[in-house]
């Protein structure tokens, strides 16, 4: 049985949110933004709203239940109100009166503390959360209890977690979606979706990726297996940081009882995957029922079996076409003439520890990388990695450059990998001299095992 067919069958007929799903929330979207706009008192505020969260990052899932509801998130970015700057609670009191005030909305509004809710009972919810962009250029949310702004950088997080999902081929998002349904079928741990996005991605590895990542099973068995080698790590809840925004945290969406529960779940159900897996080619009927003991009897329905055999017929059609199934950054040809590989110098790598690293660009204002997206030609660099290994331990970086303007020099691809930083064993200052997207990779060595890796986009215009 092709195992990665039937995953995708699963997710088509059973997991994805619906198309028409998807085309009711832009359509109710659009209704609410517009009523946003028509408000006399704050509507010309408005300056642009953008998808949040599960459905920004295509990760949204299916009602499970019958009575459950799906839900999405849109940022509402407004104009600044520099006498509300002193009280930052009134953007969110002046956003939910102007939806008080709408006929068609006022009885759906809930008060949340960092956003409005518009609530369709029983179908689904709309969070809007409203934003604004400081005069530093800090895009923030509102914390309503505690009366301040919050950093934030959707478009920051997109870029990372296209990062993370290109190294996987796509499967990261896939993934995710299936730990999401299995949270909501099964019911046994809690845990916020943003979190469960952040510690998969950040589990993502971008050394053998193509043999780690080759298909949905073996991306799902392999980074339900890192997690829960990580998490062994930690016996209390660790700090969740955004990738994308340095400093702010997601510690305060969780709790420790609801974090030592979902350890316990994710090892139990790293097992169960693993069990699964090995069956699969041995004995197929027992893979698939070894997969059903963690996705519930709906895994085999017919609907499954169909959709997979549709997936079938396309991937027949793909081929023809001389179509890949399987998009990503990573090409096995792609390599540097003095390129080296973290595998082919370290045979072990457990990933129990956690690594990040955050790129600036210096100057006299420093910015961070993710924020600027991109940076210009002859401008300096730093790359800071933060780790919870502890010591003693040896940190080795990698840059790897791509273009045509790389290209042209004389190892100037690179590709190395190299004991420390330029400027310290966790720091590392590079110059932006060609444009492309190249990258930057540190891995944390203890003991003779890679034990912490972490992997940044750099593209220069």
């Amino acid at each position: 049985m092709d195992f990665d067919a039937h995953f995708q069958g699963f997710l088509v007929s059973t997991v994805n949110l619906k198309q028409w799903k998807l085309d009711l929330l832009d359509t109710r979207v659009t209704s609410i933004t517009n009523a946003f706009q028509a408000d006399d008192t704050v509507g010309s505020m408005y300056k642009e709203h953008l998808p949040q969260g599960s459905w920004a990052q295509q990760t949204i899932i299916n009602p499970v239940g019958i009575f459950d509801e799906f839900d999405a998130d849109i940022l509402l970015h407004l104009e600044q109100d520099f006498d509300w700057n002193e009280d930052p609670k009134k953007y969110l009191q002046q956003v939910r009166a102007a939806f008080k005030r709408s006929s068609t909305y006022q009885s759906m509004v809930v008060r949340k503390n960092r956003c409005v809710r518009i609530d369709y009972a029983n179908d689904c919810h709309v969070d809007v959360v409203p934003a604004i962009t400081l005069d530093d250029g800090r895009q923030v949310i509102i914390n309503y209890a505690e009366n301040i702004f919050e950093d934030t950088n959707p478009v920051g997080f997109a870029d990372w977690m296209k990062e993370r999902d290109d190294i996987t081929g796509g499967n990261l998002r896939r993934v995710i979606r299936l730990f999401k349904w299995l949270r909501d079928f099964k019911k046994t741990f809690s845990c916020p979706s943003i979190i469960l996005t952040v510690m998969l991605g950040n589990r993502v590895g971008y050394w053998d990726s193509d043999a780690r990542y080759s298909d949905i099973p073996t991306t799902l068995v392999n980074l339900l297996e890192d997690l829960s080698t990580w998490l062994d790590q930690h016996s209390a809840m660790p700090l969740l940081d955004d990738p994308s925004c340095p400093g702010t945290s997601f510690n305060h969406r969780w709790d420790e009882a609801k974090y030592s529960t979902f350890k316990k779940k994710v090892a139990d159900y790293a097992a169960w995957a693993r069990e699964a897996y090995d069956l699969q080619g041995v004995d197929d009927q027992a893979a698939l029922g070894a997969w059903q003991k963690l996705f519930g009897t709906e895994f085999a329905a017919d609907e499954v079996k169909e959709a997979r055999s549709q997936v079938l017929a396309n991937r027949v059609l793909r081929a023809a076409a001389g179509l890949s199934e399987r998009a990503t950054t990573v090409q096995t040809k792609d390599i540097a003439p003095q390129e080296e590989f973290i595998h082919d110098k370290y045979g072990t790598l457990r990933l129990r520890y956690g690594a990040r690293i955050d790129a600036t660009v210096l100057g006299t204002y420093p910015k961070n990388l993710r924020r600027l997206r991109v940076v210009p030609k002859g401008r300096t660099l730093r790359f800071h990695l933060e780790t919870d290994t502890p010591e003693p331990y040896d940190v080795l970086w990698k840059v790897r450059n791509h273009g045509i303007e790389a290209a042209r020099g004389v190892g100037d691809l690179r590709g190395q990998i190299r004991h420390g930083g330029s400027n310290g064993r966790n720091d590392h200052r590079e110059s932006t001299r060609y444009r492309g997207t190249h990258y930057v990779e540190a891995y944390v060595v203890k003991a003779g095992v890679v034990v912490a890796s972490d992997h940044h986009d750099v593209t220069i215009i």
